[in-house]
């Protein structure tokens, strides 16, 4: 394709800030459902916490018992920016892997080695590790390349939230080969390749979490396929949300295990951001965007932050009980929140920066 053949494959509108926000939002579900990692003793393998101590569990229940599900609304807004990003461009083959390193590798290897030096000190003072059992050498050295969820691992490890970025790599790699079907027909590759891995996860296929993640990043890439046709305006995103919403709840009757029920809700929640960002002419919401830059952070901080309390609360008060203080769990929201603002700023853009400067430097060296 030239690159006036791909210009179609992009939208007029350059940023989608209540996307941008949502990713905020899903960051801070995801605090609220690992909170219970707070009343958790030091055992050495799987504690069930009652979740009804957690503080305002009246009000708050729905996002300590479900915002696990957070994760998989990242994946397919992953797939929806990625296809914004670079079905269009047409230096993707040059640029896409020097980005993506940019991005996520230097706070995932900073928060790693952290968790490492955390959970050694934890063990040592209570015999077992922090809620991540396998924390040996294989499990560091496959989590280095974030290579730790694609089917070699025992269980989570480390910085245990990074699975997910374990698995969205084989979903960029996926996205790398299949560009040229992608472009294609971005809506129908998209529908089929998300379908086909959904129902392979639904069927109970192996490496279920990989092939989860791989289909909904392309059922992402379908909703902006979708939005290429001009099929997505609010009067039909709306009334399609609040149908799959409807649709999650009856299938959580149906099947307890909640996988084809979060399929609906995850969709259905990302069709009502849409519906508001398409809404929104007059750039309202453009402060998403730098709210939504916090996210990542917030994701790879919140667990060493949580560690890190811990052994200072055995270390002073003894007893984790005030983990059930609402004071202690929006200070530890807002802790996690700020760190990834902060992280952001002094450390991710920083890392970004220097790492694309020397890849552009080298390139432009080589090419000399």
């Amino acid at each position: 394709m030239t690159a006036n053949d791909l210009s179609r494959l992009r939208l007029g509108k350059r940023h989608f800030h209540a996307l941008d926000l949502s990713r905020l939002l899903a960051a801070v579900m995801v605090l609220f459902w690992h909170y219970q990692h707070f009343f958790v003793p030091p055992v050495e393998r799987h504690f069930n916490v009652n979740r009804k101590i957690q503080p305002w569990y009246d009000m708050l229940g729905w996002f300590y018992d479900h915002g696990h599900t957070a994760v998989q609304y990242f994946w397919a807004v992953s797939g929806f920016v990625f296809a914004h990003v670079y079905l269009a461009d047409p230096e993707v083959r040059r640029r896409f892997w020097p980005a993506r390193i940019a991005r996520l590798w230097p706070l995932h290897l900073l928060t790693l080695v952290l968790m490492a030096l955390l959970q050694a000190i934890y063990t040592a003072r209570t015999g077992t590790e922090f809620v991540y059992h396998t924390n040996d050498l294989k499990h560091f050295l496959l989590s280095v390349p974030l290579m730790q969820h694609w089917g070699w691992q025992v269980d989570q490890s480390f910085n245990g939230p990074s699975w997910s970025l374990s698995t969205e790599i084989l979903a960029y790699l996926a996205f790398f080969a299949l560009l040229p079907v992608v472009r294609r027909a971005p809506l129908g590759a998209g529908l089929a390749l998300g379908a086909l891995f959904l129902g392979v996860m639904l069927a109970g296929g192996p490496n279920r979490d990989v092939t989860a993640c791989i289909g909904y990043f392309f059922l992402g890439c379908a909703v902006y396929g979708a939005a290429l046709k001009g099929w997505l305006r609010p009067a039909l995103l709306v009334p399609a949300a609040l149908a799959l919403s409807a649709a999650a709840f009856w299938l959580k009757g149906l099947w307890r295990d909640g996988d084809a029920a979060t399929i609906a809700g995850t969709f259905g929640v990302l069709f009502l951001t849409l519906a508001a960002d398409i809404a929104d002419r007059t750039g309202r919401l453009r402060f998403g965007q730098k709210l939504g830059d916090a996210s990542y952070g917030i994701y790879l901080w919140h667990i060493p932050l949580q560690l890190a309390l811990v052994l200072l609360i055995d270390a002073t008060a003894g007893s984790r009980d005030i983990a059930r203080q609402g004071w202690f769990m929006l200070a530890y929201v807002g802790m996690a929140i700020a760190a990834g603002f902060i992280s952001h700023k002094l450390f991710e853009r920083p890392a970004q920066r220097a790492i694309l400067g020397w890849w552009r430097a080298r390139t432009a060296q080589s090419g000399a």
